[in-house]
């Protein structure tokens, strides 16, 4: 799968792709209690798109580093489509 192929609602998504930047990590209050996030930009050849970091998966990448996402979901936040891993997902560093 691409990343130019995402949608608003697309779920168990597959995607290999590059970190192009990662934000800075932020204190959230969620209905679990607080949470860090950060979000980060990855890129294929097709295209880029907000990666959503919580928790450990934070620490996990880095700028430049080649990821593989696995059943991830895709939602759209404030106009903007955001991948997610999940709980059922899964992250990897190549």
């Amino acid at each position: 799968m691409q990343i130019a192929e995402l949608k608003n609602g697309s779920s168990k998504v597959s995607i290999t792709a590059k970190v192009v930047e990662k934000g800075k990590t932020r204190e959230v209050n969620t209905r679990f209690g607080q949470n860090q996030v950060a979000e980060a930009t990855i890129e294929d050849a097709s295209g880029s798109i907000v990666l959503v970091l919580w928790g450990d998966e934070i620490m996990k990448i880095n700028d430049g580093d080649s990821i593989k996402i696995e059943n991830g979901y895709v939602k759209e936040w404030n106009g903007t489509l955001q991948l997610s891993v999940g709980k059922f997902g899964k992250l990897t560093v190549l």
